[in-house]
């Protein structure tokens, strides 16, 4: 039941986040909730693939409902949301935390070594991010700016650790939440990236012998 609502809170989460993306690219009501959809069970879906079971969010009629009514709460509540600072990355913030640690356990629990639950809880919990920008013709924003990735490894990570001392409890799976939640909105607050490599032209400039003076 926890890992179920820590699901259903990933996914509504992400439906969020994606009905707003949709509604400032200024799709129609169908794109809105489509976009939701997509976005809010990516990363379950890519979870229950890689774990090699069917996908629990098309056996379940809880997900579809939970995508559902956050494209509903978007459609009536969007003005006052956009008045947030940041809706967006809010939302997905919070998305990709409970999916990291979601992720994560789905991988103990099918017996995956500690190294591939990490990987799985971070994959689980990008995915839905990533999907939304491409289907929004953008680079997704884990490849571009503010720490993304690695508060889910730091999330994912934290669980792992916990539960392979033998500690199960929901508090790990909360504490991990909640550190890749405070570490993603730090990136943002901050303007933390990780370091990008200069380009080719840049480098080549800087081996360039200086002319001599004449």
């Amino acid at each position: 039941m926890t890992l179920l609502a820590l699901n259903l809170a990933g996914t509504f989460a992400f439906g969020l986040s994606g009905a707003l993306a949709a509604i400032r690219a200024r799709l129609d009501i169908f794109g809105v909730f489509v976009l939701a959809a997509v976005v809010g069970l990516a990363g379950g879906i890519i979870r229950d693939v890689l774990i090699g079971i069917r996908p629990i969010a098309l056996r379940d009629w809880y997900y579809l409902a939970a995508v559902g009514a956050a494209a509903a709460v978007v459609l009536l509540a969007h003005p006052e949301l956009e008045r947030v600072r940041r809706p967006i990355d809010v939302m997905d913030a919070a998305g990709l935390s409970l999916f990291c640690v979601t992720g994560a356990i789905a991988g103990l629990e099918a017996g995956f070594g500690a190294p591939e639950a990490v990987i799985l809880g971070v994959l689980t919990g990008i995915g839905g991010g990533i999907l939304r920008d491409v289907l929004l013709g953008k680079v997704p924003v884990v490849f571009r700016r503010g720490l993304y990735a690695v508060p889910a490894l730091v999330g994912a990570a934290i669980v792992v650790v916990a539960y392979r001392a033998g500690a199960r409890d929901l508090g790990f799976a909360v504490a991990g939440a909640a550190t890749c939640f405070a570490l993603r909105l730090a990136g943002l607050r901050f303007n933390l990236d990780l370091p990008t490599p200069a380009p080719v032209s840049k480098r080549l400039r800087g081996l360039r012998p200086r002319p001599e003076p004449r």
